[in-house]
């Protein structure tokens, strides 16, 4: 796998969205909404994929936009379909994402990145526009969500959830890329700066509330939620974000354990997907690819106490039922 960074800087550069057309209710983009017609292709191991699949749970999207897992380890040939029998998605009927690139545009040569939504009649990718995905899933597909559902995108706080969602995504999720990509010591040093104080002032605010934003859980805490629970399987060792483990942040660990109990979040979660891809494929940073036993993960099921901070997961809405049986992960201890 080729990461991207700055020659200059030495900082850590994500593949951009370069396929940036939108699913909604009215077309408008010339794609509009259709229960069954659309793909999302994911990888468990991703942050960026794995919101898509939190909201799709939340929400009860799962009839109407059906998903793809790719493996965690990919190749030079892009995300690959090699848990899927014959190595084809049994679907789109493609053996790598990059097929479905191709097919919306031959001469692309760019990253090929996940998530991505799939129109499934043309093969065509119709975007890997990441932060766009998971908030159409909240607005655009309303009339498909299950009974019950929450709203994760709330109007009246849209501009907070915003505000967060880019100063979480400048200095803790894509920081933590940053401090493990860096080439250079100065690159290394102000992403680490920048997370550990991002990740103070976000503990600081969540020992006064249980969420990020209002009462109940909104796409804000999903965002911060995929990065969190890759803290200490991956990101503390591997990319040496190492002042503090997740589990010595004691706000921010009760917190993740909040979410993680909470349905659509830590059934959605395949730490051997993370563990396995983080170590496998970034060959620069372990070159021998061995992929550690640890950490001991079974104190994500023990009690953390949020409830006192009162707030509904939900808000009015209800828990998602459980993952379809096509979804539901092994245990993970």
């Amino acid at each position: 796998m080729t990461v991207p960074t700055d020659p200059e800087t030495g900082e850590f550069v994500r593949s951009p969205n370069h396929f940036a057309a939108r699913v909604t209710a009215d077309g408008r983009d010339g794609w509009p909404v259709e229960p069954g017609r659309y793909r999302l292709v994911v990888s468990r191991a991703c942050p960026w994929a794995s919101r898509g699949l939190v909201v799709r749970r939340l929400l009860g999207l799962e009839e109407a936009i059906s998903v793809a897992v790719a493996d965690p380890i990919q190749d030079e040939r892009s995300w690959r379909f090699t848990l899927d029998p014959d190595g084809r998605d049994p679907v789109l009927g493609i053996r790598f994402l990059a097929e479905a690139y191709h097919a919306a545009e031959p001469d692309y040569d760019g990253g090929i990145s996940v998530p991505a939504v799939v129109d499934i009649p043309s093969g065509k990718l119709v975007t890997n526009d990441y932060p766009q995905i998971t908030l159409d899933f909240a607005t655009e597909w309303t009339a498909h969500q299950r009974p019950g559902a929450p709203d994760l995108y709330p109007e009246k706080h849209r501009d907070e959830i915003d505000e967060i969602n880019a100063a979480v995504y400048r200095d803790v999720n894509a920081a933590v890329y940053e401090a493990g990509f860096a080439s250079k010591q100065s690159a290394y040093d102000d992403a680490y700066a920048r997370l550990f104080a991002r990740l103070d002032h976000l503990s600081d605010r969540l020992s006064r509330q249980r969420y990020l934003v209002g009462e109940m859980i909104t796409e804000a805490d999903i965002r911060l939620f995929t990065t969190l629970v890759r803290f200490d399987p991956v990101y503390h060792g591997h990319f040496k974000c190492n002042r503090n483990k997740l589990t010595e942040m004691p706000v921010l660990w009760a917190y993740a354990r909040d979410l993680f109990q909470t349905p659509g979040f830590g059934d959605t979660v395949d730490f051997d997907h993370i563990k396995r891809h983080y170590y496998q494929v970034h060959e620069r940073i372990n070159p021998a690819r061995i992929v550690p036993n640890g950490p001991d993960l079974r104190g994500w099921a023990t009690p953390h106490g949020r409830e006192s901070l009162g707030g509904h997961p939900f808000g009015d809405g209800t828990p998602p039922g459980p993952p379809p049986a096509a979804e539901t992960l092994p245990p993970q201890w």
